[in-house]
């Protein structure tokens, strides 16, 4: 899940992307110190297609 995440936001956004290996199941995406997804917050679902790009873009991301 997360290194498919991480080619979309590469793909479409163009972002060098960082993923830390968690424990508990923590899913976090961050733009710098921004939370952008949280799977804890979002009822322990994992996010959908887009969802987290558009988010990002949202945040000012290009």
């Amino acid at each position: 899940m997360a290194a498919s995440l991480a080619a979309e936001i590469r793909k479409e956004l163009g972002l060098e992307v960082e993923c830390l290996k968690g424990s508990r199941g923590i899913y976090e995406v961050r733009l710098d110190d921004k939370l952008i997804f949280s799977k804890s917050e979002a009822g322990d679902r994992f996010p959908n297609k887009g969802e987290v790009v558009q988010s990002l873009k949202e945040a000012g991301a290009q």
